[in-house]
């Protein structure tokens, strides 16, 4: 078996190796593109059992998004959602013979990590202004500066590790079982994968929005007033 780091190039297209998991990655989003685009061209006002379906996915979407943040779900619902559905497809593709998910190569989950760096600055941005995510790394005195900035980075590494991790883990393990036994004997550990690959993707998920949430509350919340509160005056008897 090959390395599980190592990626299979296919062809070149100028300096650019184009491998495996990239040509996976383009599949997907265009099926997630042209999915969306069919299931979504006509709503009605008197929804059918298909824009039912939609309307309750997006539902339990927003509710989720709600529940853990306390944010409201609409400016966010669209990045999340699409995360979630990229991720679990993209684990989910290891169930079609010979194509390996694409989560499970470091470029990949390097660059989901990326997306998610970058949305946190957008929406807080967005949200509270240049000055406002700034000041969220102030939080709670300028002291803290550094240590905020190691964060922000280091979170959103950790993020990348743990579905790299997860994901190439479950491939190898199969690969090595297939390997070595019959075709059948893989089956209940490729069910275990599939419901790993769903927990990865709600997990990377949720924690995007936790992330993105709480950079903007620290860019929101006020400045505390440096002045000590004077005692209470004693009353005159």
């Amino acid at each position: 078996m090959n390395s599980p780091l190592e990626a299979t190039v296919l062809f070149q297209l100028g300096p650019l190796p184009i491998t495996q998991a990239v040509i996976t990655t383009w599949a997907i989003m265009l099926v997630l593109a042209l999915g969306s685009f069919l299931l979504t061209r006509r709503l009605d006002v008197l929804p059918t059992k298909r824009q039912a379906a939609l309307e309750l996915i997006v539902t339990t979407l927003d509710t989720q998004i709600h529940e853990t943040t306390g944010a409201e779900p609409a400016p966010y619902r669209s990045f999340i959602g699409t995360l979630f559905l990229f991720i679990l497809v993209a684990n989910w593709s290891s169930l079609i013979p010979g194509i390996a998910p694409p989560t499970a190569q470091m470029e990949t989950d390097a660059a989901l990590a990326v997306l998610v760096f970058l949305s946190i600055i957008w929406f807080g941005i967005q949200k509270g202004g240049l000055r406002g995510y700034l000041k969220s790394f102030a939080a709670p005195n300028l002291v803290m500066i550094p240590l905020n900035i190691l964060e922000s980075v280091t979170r959103i590494f950790s993020m990348f590790v743990r579905l790299f991790g997860n994901v190439m883990s479950g491939v190898f393990v199969i690969g090595i079982v297939a390997s070595l036994a019959s075709l059948l004997v893989p089956i209940p550990l490729m069910a275990l994968d599939l419901l790993t690959g769903l927990v990865q993707a709600y997990i990377f998920a949720v924690l995007a929005m936790v992330f993105i949430t709480a950079t903007i509350e620290e860019g929101q919340r006020p400045p505390k007033d440096p002045t000590p509160a004077s005692p209470p005056k004693e009353k005159e008897s």
